[in-house]
């Protein structure tokens, strides 16, 4: 990575990439880059263009440590004052640490999360924001706030109970131990492992068989899968009678099986 922005994001082609780029610094989340990451992610749900998203990390130590230890944390408990934009950005407005992690922002848009070494902390809550997850060989995850005195406060503690079992999950916050990536992917937190060389070509192959599929379908079965987390399921079946009003009223749903007829691409617009 050549760019000294600390977050890339770039479009091509109907996917968006989100790269943390701080490698010196093992990818830690500072104000700068949850800000950015918050506008970045603003800006995909706006974007009708955009079909998928893949979030990595820039070399092949770490995807992200976690939030800054010597910039984001201290800032938030007070022990820094806000010297930058930045730093005044993230305690002003609580929407952008929330956006930044996923949280109580709705993003109907696939994620694919690109997972180069070490997911930790403010890193591995917003891999379990994430929808499909790629992970090399040298992944590790870990949520070790407890061993700084603090807790994991962008999801996890919600998230991480309702993706694995919730004995391992108690494991891994209390004690702040990590997992490896055959741990993370025994117990259904990733998708699949691959070698190092292989993590963005194989993120790259998902999102564009995603992003090839009917948008509408696709948001739409997101948007419901979230929502109905939780929920009974009588409540759930209504969210997805919903979703198939939406997606049957589309143009999309009504290219889609015309070209399978006609045995040519769909040619979806996402209306």
């Amino acid at each position: 990575m050549t760019s000294e922005l600390p977050l890339l994001f770039e479009k091509t082609g109907g996917i968006a990439v989100l790269t943390f780029n701080r490698p010196a610094a093992r990818n830690a989340i500072s104000p700068e880059v949850a800000c950015r990451l918050a506008d970045a992610f603003a800006d995909v749900a706006e974007d009708a263009e955009v079909r998928a998203v893949i979030l990595t990390g820039a070399g092949d130590r770490a995807f992200c440590s976690g939030g800054d230890l010597a910039l984001t944390l201290p800032l938030m408990t007070g022990a820094r004052q806000p010297e930058t934009d930045w730093d005044h950005r993230l305690l002003n407005e609580p929407a952008v640490m929330e956006r930044s992690a996923l949280r109580g922002f709705e993003l109907n848009k696939p994620i694919i999360a690109a997972i180069n070494g070490a997911c930790m902390a403010g890193g591995m809550e917003t891999v379990l924001a994430t929808d499909i997850r790629i992970a090399s060989q040298n992944a590790t995850f870990a949520l070790p706030e407890v061993r700084r005195g603090l807790i994991p406060f962008a999801g996890s503690l919600v998230r991480l109970p309702r993706q694995i079992s919730q004995c391992l999950a108690m494991e891994m916050l209390l004690t702040g131990d990590p997992i490896d990536a055959e741990q993370a992917l025994a117990a259904g937190m990733i998708n699949r492992i691959v070698p190092q060389a292989d993590l963005m070509e194989t993120a790259w192959a998902l999102a564009l068989r995603i992003a090839g599929n009917g948008p509408v379908a696709v948001q739409e079965a997101k948007r419901t899968v979230l929502a109905a987390s939780g929920v009974t399921l009588k409540e759930g079946y209504v969210m997805e009678d919903a979703a198939k009003k939406r997606v049957m009223a589309s143009e999309d749903a009504r290219e889609g099986p015309r070209a399978f007829m006609e045995k040519r691409p769909a040619v979806f617009r996402g209306v």
